[in-house]
């Protein structure tokens, strides 16, 4: 071992003293906008959130509790033929009483009820989920007054016993977060409480066990458990949950990340994304640069050094590629959804920290070609994976028979969107994320209201043309605001420009145009006193040809940041024939009644093929890397 691991090394092994008057202020040069002043407004983000919401509230209350309450011996179910005493149906698939990840999907469910009811006030779902968590704290007093697990204690023992067991800690990790949002966005103190109570067995659980050997354990899927307890930490203050924050420490993964080793390439990627993000938070509760850096290490390799396919993941079978590693890895079973939203939340926390733009336009592109991709349009449900593969179909989830943990990360990125568009700071405001939506904000004590909207004269969701003198379907994105204050108010108002950008940006302000600099993936600044006012941003996109970068002349088409798939079952060669490669396709049926449709058509190939955005294909086969000459 060379003298700088060893000192990474000494650093995680070192008992480092708590930190006095508790967590310190968060740092970062961003502060996301809490949920609860972002409201979405109609369009496709908001009607897939609603799709989503849905789902959410027509699972039962007994169903989603069925795990916990056999485990507290509660109730007790007659599992016959997929139904319950009583006739109801009940969850299967890894919610059933044999799996032992079973459980998990609860605590996925009150993480999206809280975001439901702090993003839109929903109160239909705070009054589920509160009457979940009233429920789980009567099966923790059953349990003794601490365990409050949907699996048996000794799941955790056994990881040290050297037992096969599935994941425990991941499990446990999805219960304390759903709990923990609960309290922090929906104000259930019972749920706090909870917690709180189940923390002194993790304790002495983590407590009992050497160095070594926990880290051993710690080698076994831990999910995010040191990302719930600096969550606590941050609540409570208490150097208990502080002394639980360090143990959850992954030294053996960091120590390699931090000396410039690739310890992610061919292992599970979904193990050690909740590790970064456990950094992460951990960085933001004490200020110590050591969690920073793990995190930052950790995406260099993950994204910066990796690359990735054309849609944003990274992940082949659940397991990391290699760097560059395209053409090889093109599968039924590319980009896991999990996956996909955990690397959205990492990025989210370096883009605070830095507000450096390419975080804001790796998750834009995961929005689209990830998120929006993996959800059935028509049904709610998801996709594991993002098959890539020539005509791949994407396989779909059901709503009680499969509970995938995707099925749990998918209910929650669906419900935080609010969280990703708008961000503060001490001079103004940024908006990072282009989704129709309303802000209610307060700067320098006075309050603002925003309203980003599209017309009717639209393209997905964002206007791109405001008359009928344009023919044909527009080349542009154009983005409205409304800003209202009850008097003028000055600070900087940021506009992404994205790294789609396919041309000169335009920029105006009560119709007047404003001089700016364009240029792809960075912002533009308006500063000014504001009190009514209207700002239009224009950004110009073209049909663009993404290389694959292990094999050059394999190509994917985009629209903007969205995937376009190719409606055919296998792979076709598409051919020039001396027109620019961008001609290969033209606008296909592109106007419907008073909106643009996104579809193009191949043309002067031997056989001619539909593309539509990968985000729209349901069950048709599709292909997203093409062949060119």
């Amino acid at each position: 071992m060379n003298r700088t691991r060893l000192a990474i090394s000494l650093l995680c092994v070192l008992a480092i003293p708590a930190l006095h008057g508790g967590p310190r202020p968060v740092p970062g040069k961003l502060k996301s906008m809490p949920v609860q002043k972002v409201r979405l407004l109609p369009g496709l983000f908001k009607s897939r959130s609603d799709l989503s919401r849905k789902y959410v509230m027509s699972l039962s209350n007994d169903n989603l509790l069925q795990n916990f309450y056999l485990e507290a011996g509660l109730k007790s179910f007659l599992m016959s033929n997929g139904r319950k005493e009583g006739g109801e149906d009940g969850h299967w698939g890894w919610e059933s009483p044999s799996c032992q990840l079973r459980g998990h999907f609860l605590g996925h469910w009150l993480s999206a009820a809280a975001y439901l009811y702090a993003s839109s006030n929903d109160v239909e779902a705070k009054a589920k989920a509160d009457a979940i968590v009233a429920e789980l704290a009567a099966c923790q007093a059953r349990n003794g007054g601490e365990w409050v697990g949907s699996i048996p204690e000794k799941y955790l023992r056994w990881i040290g016993e050297g037992k096969p067991v599935w994941a425990p800690q991941y499990t446990m990790h999805k219960t304390i977060m759903g709990l923990l949002d609960m309290y922090l966005l929906a104000g259930n103190k019972q749920a706090l409480e909870i917690v709180e109570k189940l923390a002194p067995w993790y304790t002495r659980w983590t407590k009992s066990y050497a160095d070594e050997k926990w880290n051993d354990i710690l080698d076994v899927e831990t999910g995010g458990m040191q990302e719930v307890w600096a969550e606590l930490y941050a609540a409570t203050g208490k150097s208990e949950h502080l002394e639980l924050v360090r143990r959850y420490e992954r030294c053996r993964l960091f120590d390699r990340l931090l000396a410039g080793d690739d310890p992610l390439t061919n292992k599970h990627a979904n193990t050690t994304i909740p590790e970064a993000q456990g950094a992460a938070r951990t960085f933001e509760v004490t200020g110590e640069p050591r969690f920073r850096a793990e995190a930052e290490a950790y995406w260099k390799k993950a994204v910066t050094d990796r690359g990735y396919f054309c849609t944003g993941g990274q992940t082949t079978g659940e397991i990391w590629n290699p760097p560059g590693s395209v053409l090889n890895r093109l599968s039924e079973k590319t980009q896991e959804h999990c996956v996909v939203y955990n690397m959205i939340r990492l990025a989210d926390y370096l883009f605070r920290w830095t507000g450096e733009v390419t975080y804001a336009d790796y998750i834009e592109r995961n929005l689209y070609n990830g998120v929006l991709a993996q959800q059935n349009p028509d049904t709610g449900m998801v996709a594991y994976f993002l098959p890539l593969q020539p005509g791949g179909r994407k396989a779909w989830g059901t709503p009680t028979n499969d509970f995938w943990c995707c099925h749990g990360s998918l209910v929650q990125a669906q419900s935080r969107y609010n969280a990703l568009i708008y961000y503060q700071d001490e001079a103004g405001l940024t908006l990072a994320q282009y989704i129709p939506s309303s802000l209610d904000w307060e700067f320098a004590g006075a309050p603002i209201r925003i309203r980003q909207t599209s017309n009717p004269q639209s393209l997905g969701d964002h206007v791109v043309h405001r008359g009928d003198d344009v023919p044909h379907r527009p080349d542009s994105w154009l983005i409205d605001l409304m800003i209202e204050a009850d008097q003028d108010v000055e600070f900087e108002l940021r506009l992404r420009l994205p790294w789609w950008l396919g041309g000169q940006a335009k920029v105006s302000i009560n119709g007047q145009p404003v001089a700016i600099k364009s240029a792809a993936s960075s912002f533009v600044t308006l500063k000014r006193a504001w009190k009514r006012d209207r700002v239009s941003l224009e950004l110009p996109k073209g049909l663009e040809l993404c290389p694959m970068p292990d094999a050059t002349e394999m190509y994917a088409f985009m629209d903007g940041p969205v995937v376009l798939a190719g409606l055919c079952s296998e792979e076709i060669t598409l051919h020039a024939n001396g027109q620019p490669r961008q001609s290969i396709l033209v606008p296909d049926n592109e106007r419907e009644w008073g909106r643009w449709t996104p579809g193009y058509r191949t043309r002067g190939q031997e056989r001619n093929f539909r593309f539509v955005p990968l985000y729209e294909v349901v069950n048709e086969p599709y292909t997203v890397y093409f062949p060119y000459k």
